[in-house]
């Protein structure tokens, strides 16, 4: 088949826009060939929950699933009762992004809680964990997501304190973990340190954002909190029948740290981004531009001069975050170079000089 895209083309809009990781490739490439049962009975299924297992624990349940609003919708939906509730930041992928799958497929109402940096505490939990009986939807779960909509982080230890808090209040926890392969080589914790150690019962691990072409997983980390998760994997048409191939990316991922270090090249990148622009600031070099949020992960948050935005993405694709605060993200993915990165620091420096 032709090519029909521009190879040479990086831009800053989203970790979406990043190709399949070669070594994911050559994985699809190398479970692909002859029959295999179909539905998750492959041997690349198993190996993958074997590897979670090893990750995780040995009651660590894996239920692979096309896309990250499947992962979420199911994963909570398993947790909840028709009538339940899911507590989460109003940032929230789940409340904003998801084009209402939540409530249209999974029928259970997000709660959102206001909050400045995306992140839930445990005082925010209890302040919104209450019902007012059948008037109500009641609180049943709450929803972290790790790295933020912001890219901010939470500690292991953060973690766990509002899981603590939800469990006190018979409330379970999910992870939406996006983007959490970022939020691993940040940290530079186990997977289990901030999920299973810390109180997380459901897990929503994301392949695709870090070089897989179409490749989550609902990990289930505490199996008395789930309830028919294989039926609704199935009736929110999450379940592949060639399972095989979705299982292999994520295998690939896992195999020799991949997901770890694709991780740790989009941070890196989101940090020698900041800290070019920082530098042109100080020497007077760049002017007008300041930035918004910590850059912990791949985000980077900045506002800029009026019609800077605009002239910027003639050559290089990003999003605005905040049209109004003229504030703009800009994300680097594991496939983001240096000369990438440079190119366009040169490129505010002109537009902002």
């Amino acid at each position: 088949m032709e090519r029909l895209h521009d190879t040479g083309i990086r831009g800053f809009a989203s970790d979406n826009y990043a190709g399949a990781h070669p070594e994911v490739i050559a994985a699809v490439a190398a479970a692909n060939g002859g029959h295999a049962p179909a539905y998750g009975e492959d041997p690349y299924t198993a190996a993958l929950r074997a590897r979670f297992r090893d990750l995780l624990g040995p009651e660590t349940e894996v239920f692979p699933v096309f896309n990250g609003t499947g992962a979420n919708v199911v994963g909570l939906q398993s947790l909840l009762t028709r009538w339940g509730g899911v507590v989460a930041p109003a940032i929230a992928h789940i409340n904003t992004d998801e084009g209402g799958a939540p409530e249209k497929v999974g029928a259970f109402k997000i709660l959102p809680v206001p909050t400045p940096d995306a992140k839930l505490t445990p005082e925010a939990v209890r302040a919104h964990a209450g019902s007012r009986g059948v008037h109500t939807i009641v609180p049943q779960a709450v929803s972290l997501t790790q790295s933020t909509e912001l890219g901010t982080l939470y500690t292991p230890d953060e973690v766990a304190a509002v899981a603590e808090a939800a469990h006190s209040l018979g409330l379970a926890v999910h992870m939406d973990g996006a983007r959490i392969a970022n939020a691993a080589a940040a940290l530079g914790a186990p997977l289990g340190a901030f999920t299973r150690d810390a109180g997380v019962d459901v897990l929503s691990f994301g392949g695709t954002k870090i070089g897989a072409m179409g490749a989550e997983a609902v990990v289930v980390l505490n199996p008395a909190a789930v309830t028919g998760i294989e039926f609704l994997r199935k009736n929110t048409m999450q379940l592949a029948s060639k399972m095989r191939f979705v299982s292999a990316q994520l295998l690939a991922l896992l195999t020799d740290d991949l997901w770890i270090r694709a991780g740790a090249q989009a941070n890196a990148m989101a940090q020698r981004l900041r800290r070019g622009i920082e530098e042109r600031i100080a020497d007077g070099s760049v002017s007008g531009v300041a930035f918004t949020q910590p850059t912990e992960v791949n985000g980077v948050f900045a506002t800029l001069p009026e019609g800077a935005a605009d002239a910027l993405r003639q050559q290089a694709a990003f999003y605005d975050w905040n049209a109004v605060t003229r504030e703009v993200r800009w994300l680097t993915s594991w496939d983001t170079e240096a000369g990438d990165v440079d190119r366009f620091v040169g490129l505010v420096a002109r537009v902002c000089g």
